[in-house]
């Protein structure tokens, strides 16, 4: 495939599904839902082939695009992947293409305009994490949050206005953050070197004081934080999750998340590396009240949902820790996590909307003794909830490990309080496990039906099969993260013992 625009396919091809869906008849959903599945396909495709195309010895950004938008400017549509990327497109077109299927029998009302919303989401993402042009960066990042609004607003469940509006502010004002670090840095790298340009490549070249790095790490730290989310800026997210319908749930806590603390390591670690090592023990301690604060409360709720929603603000906290590390096994570690937790997730949110779709509650106290009724399902949210609670053979399993042993050395307490709020985890999926499937059952479900057919079970299986391949063999992804990695924290300077 020498010579074919592969990033560039894979960002179109949901934008030109978009546009065709825009002439479609709204009534005919099976010609909806097919558009969808070819253009969510492609991607997954695409990005199978980077995965097993990308040259490892070779490393750095390969698959590379660089067409001038605004020369005068230094704007360009600049697209390439090295590993870190590859793996989080990976991740992005696996969760995308399961949530078409998700959403074939949760959607029924304006279904064309959902499909639209929900491609040009995924588009956003593709493009935040393939691109090396800062501008471009961010006009896909702000394309990847804004159709959120309407996503929940329209199609979201209780209190969705409220999760809306919220929602809207904290990611807004994250943006603004980010947006004055970006234009800082290309300012002052074009002041320093007389050549203005909003290229990754060329910027990470450009040697920036380190009292400038300080400050400046600070609002991009806050701005693609408040995604992560990072504490004190998570109280949204949760009650973004619950809201949210299905598939965008699954978007939201298996790759929006994502894509925040990406653009951390990205552009913060990236390009203001002396910056990172400043800051980064102050995430390790922040980090924390993800962990603790989000574990616990997770234990508190009875809505399955809530539940997972927290329990994502805590598994998050564990990837922070991961950067905060600075070493090779910490950070490979996180972007793994990022994966796992990215699959896990969107397994979680898949099945609660099932269930949630033929009982509409959520609540663990209405839902008792389904898995006599529900055994496909039963089986698949067993299987996620080991993944939450770091079961080996899982894909968690290997992540949190290779976290702790990296984090271990500088934060030891941060590590201790980790592998602790990991049996906190499995104390509430378990409890999940029994309350929801294994208790005595209650005669108002005798008419729920399990995943019956292909549609229903194809999505579970596919997400359930990464879990295990990944658990199984991890090395099929860290050895093309890794490759990533070392670039990265090649510039990074050793921090001094603690």
């Amino acid at each position: 495939m020498e010579g074919f625009p592969i990033i560039s396919a894979i960002i179109l091809a949901p934008l030109i599904a978009v546009i065709i869906l825009i002439f479609v008849n709204d009534k005919d959903h099976g010609l909806i839902h097919g558009i969808a599945v070819v253009a969510t396909s492609i991607p997954l495709a695409l990005s199978l082939y980077l995965l097993f195309a990308y040259d490892m010895a070779k490393g750095g950004y390969q698959f590379e695009e660089n067409i001038p938008w605004v020369k005068s400017m230094g704007i360009n549509y600049h697209v390439g992947v090295d590993g870190i990327s590859i793996a989080m497109v990976l991740l992005t077109s696996i969760v995308i293409f399961t949530a078409v299927f998700v959403s074939w029998k949760g959607i029924t009302h304006r279904v064309k305009e959902h499909y639209i919303f929900l491609l040009l989401l995924v588009a956003g993402v593709f493009g935040v994490f393939t691109s090396l042009d800062l501008l471009c960066f961010y006009f896909f990042y702000e394309l990847a949050v804004i159709p959120m609004y309407p996503l929940i607003g329209i199609w979201g469940s209780a209190n969705r206005e409220y999760a809306t509006m919220k929602l809207t502010l904290y990611l807004s004002l994250g943006a603004v953050f980010a947006m004055l670090g970006i234009l800082s840095i290309y300012f002052v790298a074009g002041a320093q070197t007389g050549h203005y340009t909003f290229d990754m490549v060329q910027l990470s070249q450009v040697t920036l004081a380190r009292g400038y790095q300080i400050k400046v790490f600070l609002p991009l730290l806050i701005g693609f934080g408040v995604l992560v989310p990072l504490a004190p800026f998570h109280s949204w997210s949760p009650i973004g999750h619950a809201a949210a319908p299905s598939a965008v749930s699954m978007l939201h806590a298996g790759v929006l998340m994502k894509i925040g603390a990406y653009g951390i390591l990205r552009v913060g670690m990236g390009l203001l590396p002396e910056g990172a090592a400043f800051w980064m023990p102050v995430v390790a301690i922040l980090c924390l009240i993800n962990i603790f604060y989000g574990g616990m409360v997770a234990m508190a709720r009875k809505d399955m949902k809530f539940m997972v929603g927290y329990s994502s603000s805590s598994h998050m906290g564990y990837v922070l820790l991961g950067f905060a590390t600075l070493n090779h096994i910490g950070v490979n570690g996180a972007v793994l996590l990022m994966f796992a937790h990215g699959i896990m997730t969107a397994l979680a949110f898949s099945l609660i909307g099932f269930i949630y779709d033929q009982t509409h509650t959520r609540m663990m106290y209405d839902l008792r003794g389904l898995a006599g009724k529900l055994p496909f399902v039963a089986i698949a949210f067993a299987v996620m909830a080991f993944a939450s609670s770091g079961l080996p053979g899982l894909a968690n399993f290997v992540a949190e490990v290779m976290i702790f042993v990296g984090a271990f050395k500088d934060y030891p307490v941060q590590v201790v309080i980790s592998v602790f709020m990991i049996i906190v985890t499995a104390t509430y999926m378990l409890r999940a496990i029994k309350s929801v499937f294994f208790c005595e059952a209650m005669e108002r479900w005798e008419g729920i039906k399990d995943a019956n057919g292909f549609v229903e079970k194809f999505p579970f299986i596919i997400l359930i099969a990464v879990l295990f391949i990944v658990g199984f063999y991890p090395s099929i992804l860290l050895d093309i993260i890794n490759s990533g990695v070392d670039t990265l924290l090649a510039r990074i300077p050793v921090l001094p013992p603690s």
